[in-house]
């Protein structure tokens, strides 16, 4: 019998602990989100963006002149594969 009342009381005693730890998280919860006063923000002074100056002349660059284009892609020419692909290939 005292093996029985033993084990209940450290049963016992693990749900107190659980229930404080919930209780305390609970707690903090509701004293962060509820009843702390949120900080006054402070403010920001903004300064006006630096000018951006983009230089065009770059691309007068001699460089950039002797580049050539890519030539057009011709279209298909010949046969179209198969209506559908994933049929195997008849031989």
């Amino acid at each position: 019998m005292a093996i029985v009342f033993s084990e209940k009381r450290k049963k016992q005693q693990y749900l107190i602990l659980i229930f404080l730890l919930v209780a305390f998280l609970t707690g903090l919860v509701v004293y962060f989100g509820v009843i702390k006063k949120p900080k006054e923000e402070s403010i920001i002074i903004m300064t006006p963006p630096k000018k951006i100056v983009i230089d065009f002349e770059v691309l007068k660059s001699p460089l950039l002149n002797a580049m050539t284009f890519f030539e057009q892609i011709k279209g298909f020419e010949g046969e179209i594969g198969r209506d559908n692909p994933f049929q195997p290939k008849e031989q």
